[in-house]
């Protein structure tokens, strides 16, 4: 009987291990990783033809990886220095809007690196990390890599730069950014760079 005993304790005491060990892997189970990743968990879903175990093993390798991550502080001058380039790329978009896109997809990628995330050269890495702790933002680098590296409309390239500001933001400041707002004129009436369709040469409109 005292076997018995021992045994059935140490098969639920297994059980108990392994189920604990699975919510780690995952990132806490399904709740914890919708809470954590957002828009991503359903993107993730989606991409899995709404295999939604199959999503959370993904995240959850994604949470294993790159979870630990810390991120490196830019000093002030990098701020700035990153800041000024990004409103270059936004005045060039207004005359060449696929090389305004092209330059800032490398820009995010270079920030991101400065921050700690893996290399741009190996971007499912960068991704990854970044959906891990921007979960609210990585969407927009992603559009504005398509839109670099594949024919885009105008438009599409438009909404690329207008949503991927937000990681921009949150890389440069360290703090988390809110979601795109839209455009308004500065003081002087002028618009601080093109956000429509029509400022851009060559589009319709």
């Amino acid at each position: 009987m005292i076997i018995v005993v021992i045994m059935a304790v140490a098969v639920i005491g297994l059980a108990i291990l392994l189920y604990t060990g699975r919510g780690r892997t995952r990132g806490g189970g399904g709740q914890g990783l919708k809470r954590r990743f957002g828009p991503e968990y359903a993107r993730a879903v989606a991409d899995h033809d709404g295999d939604t175990k199959a999503a959370e093993q993904e995240l959850g390798k994604r949470v294993q990886e790159h979870g630990s991550l810390t991120q490196q502080a830019l000093t002030p001058a990098a701020r700035e220095r990153y800041r000024t380039r990004w409103a270059a790329i936004q005045e060039q978009f207004v005359e060449s809007p696929q090389q305004a896109v092209t330059e800032a997809d490398t820009l995010l990628a270079r920030l991101a690196r400065d921050r700690g995330f893996p290399d741009g050269e190996r971007y499912e890495d960068q991704i990854a990390a970044l959906s891990v702790h921007h979960a609210h933002h990585v969407q927009g680098y992603r559009s504005m890599h398509t839109a670099a590296h594949g024919p885009s409309g105008t438009e599409d390239m438009r909404e690329a730069m207008v949503e991927s500001r937000s990681l921009f933001e949150a890389l440069v400041t360290g703090q988390p950014a809110t979601p795109p707002r839209p455009f308004a004129p500065d003081g002087q009436g002028k618009a601080p760079w093109p956000l429509t369709r029509r400022h851009a040469k060559g589009s319709s409109t």
